[in-house]
Order: structure tokens, then C-alpha cells, then sequence
């Protein structure tokens, strides 16, 4: 199986048939912008010398990059032609086909066998000799043939058995026909081939899709277009032939419609097309509700952009466990009039995923797998990564597995509390350009002071931070990758003798030998302090302090004590925040800034311990 659940061409297309296709398509690919993850895949997986890749990566012009990359097929076609099936596994990998959507057509042709492996053309000379003494009747035959050609040179030599492009076929367009695209007395090998069994490549109008056959039978949605799953008069109705009302006439594989198809048994006709001439019993009715439900809003609903990961609920109800979510489904109707839905203003919603927790960014969220939005302490993830994360679901699904405030997310897309962005969507978020998808990797606010701007962001975790944020302050021009405090120290522990020390073994400690520690504790009180009461002299902001305080603290005067050298020993460090707590119980007493600087000291003992592993 190959990219997105679908079955891979590879697997069905011998090295000859492969190196035809790279003969062919050298050009298109050479063609493609910001070539530079595309060598270099060819080059990690040794389909080209180091010494070659550097040439071409130093190539300036798009002209001379893309005659680079010519050269390097041309290479690989001619020298290493045992290698094909490689080549074609790399760059139809599926981080390289985001970046490239040429290389997802190229496969896409593969797929639904648009691109035909004929090898042996026709020669012009035999042609020719062939038409002599036929006079101007031959000479317009053989001009219709070359034009014929010429049109499809890039993906065939000669027009194919499933071919559409005879001119009885366009004289006869505007009446149905129902005659499969197969000369007399050939055989209809098309539909036998090896690359159909499962799938065939359907069209509806202008709109153009994949028939899984083995969907067919069982009434499912059938055809994936555009992300999204259609049953058969669902996909007539995408592709604006809802007039006709009869989709196995206005839905064609390879222009012939699905009806001869049926007829000559390549197709089996969905059960509920057998059966719908039948009433169906009153108790079959009642046993089987749902169902009959379904069937008759399938149509209806399919416009939402929801309906493109539907099919999973389908295969739920398949393997058995259709009685179960049903009854989930009728107990979140009941209760959706009774919900609360003030919970999931807020920009920010906790999610869980059995034993994972997240919290989900709505402003981030694009669909199920497009836009980072959930973040966990390790990393950033899209809804259908985040449900991968889980070992415990084998088949899991974003929309009915990730849960927030007891009710799922396909929940919070029926009200509008998350949407779904559209597949031709040109936002950031929905970008797959590789500048774009490493910027979802990391946060959007400096992790200490919570505001944008310019950030620089860790390569080992999701926070970013201003430069002068983080502690120790970042050079922004320094080359290479770069890792946070709280990545090193992490590290650090990880590697260090990990027997515990007491207290005062701790407080005796030269700042100088874990001044990493004290970076660490002031950027968690940083963080902590959401509303920077504690950041800046109170004497400035607070009227009457110097009154009740004779000895004022704040956390910028600790930042530059530490930065200054000030501290000796982690006992004077921890000393002024210890008066800044102090301070704070004084003065605010058990208002809610009294309240607030409780938590501060709590949770500033608790890393403290932590840390430097206290009994």
C-alpha cells in the first residue's frame, strides 16, 4: 500500500515499464521549483554521486537547475537503469509529494492508468508504405494519426484499448453510448489488468475520482475525490450531473459508463440498487432505523466538508460495532440542546485522547490532517497525528476518538466551534510548502512573555522565545541549530550521576557550577507569572508599596543579579525569591494577588526539588 491507504502503482509495473515512464516524464520533472529536497533524497538513497549533487545545488539560474536536474535523470535512466524501482519509491515518498505536486500527478497516473506503457509505436515508414496508392484519401488518414500522436506523446505512443479520442466517439457524444472502448474482436483486457482490480479511474463532468470496487457492492462510498469520499449519486451530484439522476450513466470510466460496465459484470451493482423497486418490510424498518436514515441523507449531506473522513464510521458500523455508535450518536443528539457551549469559547480547549492530553489551539486548526493545532509537552501535532500517537487504537479516528470537555470533535465541527478550511485553501496553515510545515513545529507566542514577534524557535521542543527572553540571552545571528534551556537541561539530567542531595547540600551549591539550574527556575516563574505582576518594580506600578515594604524584589532584578555574577552560592538565588513571595503574602494578604503569589511559591519549591533531586 502506498500514500494515503492507497495501493501502490509500483507494485504492479515491472523496470522496464518504469524506466519507459522516466524516459518520459525527464522533462516534466526537471521542471519542478526549488529542486534542492528533491536531490537530495536522490543522494541520501545514493541514486546520485555527492560530487554531482554539489554541482547542481550550486547551480544559480532556474535554467541551469533545471537542465541540472535533466542531467541527473538522464544519468540515472542510462547508467542506472536496475535502480529505477528505487528512484521511483523515493520521490513518491510522502513528505517529497507534498513538496512537489508534479511528482503526486505523475503518480496519480500510475494510479488510475491515464499514463499507458505502449513501447513499440507505430513506424512513420511502414505508415507510409502502407498508405501509398491511396491518394488523398490516405494522405488525410495519416495526417489525423500524426495529430493523434502528436497530442499524446507525452504519456503514449499510440492511443490505447480504453482510448476516447476517435473521431466515430466525438461524432456521437451527444447521445449516450454504451459501447466499452474496445475495438472488435479484441478482448476488454483493461478491466483485467492488474493496476483495476481494486481501483478504476472515474469521471463526472469536470470532477474526477477513484472507484474502489470492492465499496461498490456493499452500498459505501465508493469514490475518493479530492480528499473526500462520494457514494456514486453523491459524486453525480458533485460533478453537476444531478439532473440526470442516474449515475451509472453520467459517471464514466474511461468513457464508458459504469452501467455497460455493470452490465458486462466487470462492476457488481450496490445491493440497495437491487433492492429498491422493493418495499421494504414494516418490521425491517424498525429493526434497522438508522441504516434506512442514512440512505436517504447520504445525498444531502455530502457538500459538508466533513464528509471527507466519513468513511470511517462506515467501516465502524461494518465490523460490528454499528449497534454502539449509534446509541453514541443518539445520546449526543439528546444532550446537545442541554450542553454548555460557553466551554469551548475560549482560544485554547484541553483534549484527550484515551491516555494522551493536549490542548488544541482553535486558530491553528484546518482539518484533520492539516494544521498543527494540538500540543503536547513534546511536540506539535495534527488532529490525525495526535490520535497516531496512541498505541492503543488500531483504527482510530480524530473526529470521534480526540474528546474535549466530554464531547468528541466532530461535536465542535457540527457547531461551528472548529471548521474544517477548504481543499483549495492557500492559507499557511494549510500550505505544504517546507518553510510553512517547520513553522507549525513551534509555538506562536515567546514561551516566557507569552507575546509574537520575531522568535527563535528550539529544534528540540515546541517553544520559541524572544532572543532576550530566554536565559541565557540568544544570539539571532548564530549559525545552526539551536536548543532551549529547558531542551539542555533535560539532556543534562539524563546524563548526570542521578543520586539525590539534601536541601542544604543544594543551597550550598556554587551558582557557577548550576547556573543551568537557575536559568531553569527563573524562566518557570517567567512563564508562570501570565499577568507579569511579579516581572517590574512594584515601586512604579503599586501606590503606597514603599510604605508597607521596606526591602522590594521583582523578577528583572534577579535576571540581572544572575547575569551580573552577583549570586555565590544557590541559597542567595533562591533567598530573593523567597522574598519576592514574602513580600507579596505581606502586602496582598488573601486578595487574588496574594492568592497568586502562592501558587508562584508552590510551584517554584516544587521544580526546585525537582531538579536538583531532592529527598
Amino acid at each position: 500500500m502506498g500514500v494515503s491507504g492507497q495501493m501502490d502503482p509500483l507494485d504492479f509495473l515491472t523496470n522496464e515499464q518504469l524506466l519507459l515512464f522516466l524516459r518520459r516524464k525527464k522533462t516534466e520533472i526537471s521542471c519542478i521549483e526549488q529542486p534542492h529536497a528533491f536531490l537530495t533524497q536522490l543522494r541520501d538513497h545514493d541514486l546520485m554521486p555527492e560530487k554531482l549533487f554539489e554541482k547542481v545545488k550550486g547551480m544559480r539560474t532556474r535554467e541551469q537547475k533545471q537542465k541540472g536536474v535533466y542531467d541527473v535523470l538522464d544519468r540515472l535512466e542510462k547508467e542506472k537503469p536496475q535502480c529505477v524501482h528505487k528512484f521511483w519509491h523515493c520521490v513518491f515518498k510522502h513528505h517529497i509529494l507534498q513538496l512537489y505536486p508534479t511528482l503526486q500527478l505523475l503518480r496519480n497516473s500510475l494510479l488510475d492508468g491515464s499514463f499507458e506503457f505502449y513501447e513499440n509505436c507505430p513506424d512513420v515508414e511502414t505508415q507510409t508504405e502502407k498508405s501509398e496508392g491511396k491518394e488523398e484519401k490516405g494522405k488525410k488518414k495519416n495526417t489525423r494519426k500524426r495529430k493523434n500522436d502528436d497530442r499524446s506523446t507525452e504519456d503514449s505512443d499510440d492511443p490505447g484499448p480504453s482510448s476516447a479520442s476517435t473521431p466515430t466517439r466525438k461524432k456521437r457524444a451527444k447521445k449516450p453510448s454504451f459501447s466499452t472502448p474496445v475495438k472488435k474482436g479484441e478482448k476488454a483486457e483493461m478491466w483485467t489488468w492488474p493496476i483495476y482490480k481494486t481501483q478504476l479511474p472515474v469521471n463526472c463532468g469536470d470532477k474526477e475520482g477513484t472507484l474502489y470496487r470492492d465499496k461498490l457492492p456493499k452500498g459505501e462510498k465508493c469514490i475518493l475525490s479530492q480528499g473526500r469520499w462520494f457514494t456514486p449519486s453523491a459524486f453525480e451530484k458533485f460533478g453537476g450531473k444531478e439532473r440526470c439522476k442516474n449515475w451509472k450513466v453520467s459517471i464514466r470510466c474511461r468513457n464508458t459508463p459504469l452501467k455497460k460496465l455493470i452490465e458486462e459484470n466487470h462492476l457488481q451493482c450496490p445491493p440497495m440498487e437491487r433492492r429498491k423497486r422493493k418495499c421494504a418490510p414494516k418490521n425491517m424498518k424498525e429493526l434497522f432505523p438508522v441504516i434506512s436514515a442514512e440512505s436517504s441523507s447520504a445525498e444531502t449531506s455530502i457538500t459538508s466538508d466533513e464528509e471527507s473522513d466519513a468513511e470511517d464510521f462506515e467501516e465502524h458500523r461494518g465490523r460490528g460495532g454499528g449497534t454502539e455508535f449509534r446509541g453514541r450518536v443518539a445520546d449526543e443528539e439528546e444532550e446537545e440542546e442541554m450542553t454548555d457551549l460557553s466551554v469551548f469559547q475560549a482560544p485554547s480547549l484541553p483534549v484527550t485522547c484515551v491516555s494522551l492530553t493536549g490542548t488544541l489551539y482553535k486558530d491553528r486548526f484546518a482539518s484533520g490532517s492539516r494544521g498543527k493545532c494540538i500540543r503536547t509537552e513534546e511536540s506539535w501535532f495534527t488532529p490525525e497525528e495526535f490520535v497516531n500517537q496512541e498505541q492503543t487504537l488500531t483504527d482510530g479516528h480524530w473526529k470521534k476518538d480526540i474528546l474535549c470537555h466530554g464531547k468528541t470533535l466532530n461535536f465542535l465541527l457540527k457547531k461551528e466551534i472548529l471548521r474544517i478550511h477548504s481543499l483549495l485553501c492557500e492559507c499557511v496553515k494549510c500550505s505544504y510548502q517546507l518553510e510553512d510545515l517547520m513553522a507549525q513545529n513551534n509555538d506562536d507566542v515567546c514561551y516566557v512573555c507569552h507575546s509574537g514577534g520575531g522568535l527563535v524557535c528550539c529544534d528540540e521542543c515546541p517553544r520559541a522565545f524572544h532572543s532576550h527572553c530566554h536565559l541565557p540571552a540568544v544570539d539571532e545571528d548564530s549559525p545552526g541549530e539551536w536548543i532551549c534551556t529547558f531542551c539542555v537541561l533535560r539532556t543534562s539530567q539524563q546524563w548526570r550521576d542521578s543520586s539525590s542531595m539534601t536541601e542544604q547540600e543544594a543551597f550550598n551549591a556554587p551558582v557557577s557550577q548550576y547556573r543551568l539550574h537557575c536559568h531553569y527556575l527563573l524562566l518557570c516563574v517567567y512563564k508562570e507569572d501570565t499577568q507579569r505582576v511579579f516581572v517590574e518594580d512594584p515601586r512604579k506600578t503599586v501606590s503606597k508599596y514603599s510604605q508597607f515594604i521596606s526591602q522590594p524584589m521583582w523578577l528583572d532584578r534577579i535576571k540581572l543579579k544572575l547575569e551580573s555574577d552577583e549570586y555565590q552560592t544557590v541559597e542567595a538565588f533562591v533567598s530573593d525569591f523567597q522574598l519576592i513571595f514574602s513580600n507579596c503574602s505581606t502586602f496582598n494578604k488573601n486578595n487574588k494577588f496574594g492568592k497568586m503569589g502562592a501558587r508562584l511559591k508552590e510551584m517554584f519549591e516544587k521544580e526546585f526539588q525537582k531538579i536538583f533531586t531532592i529527598q
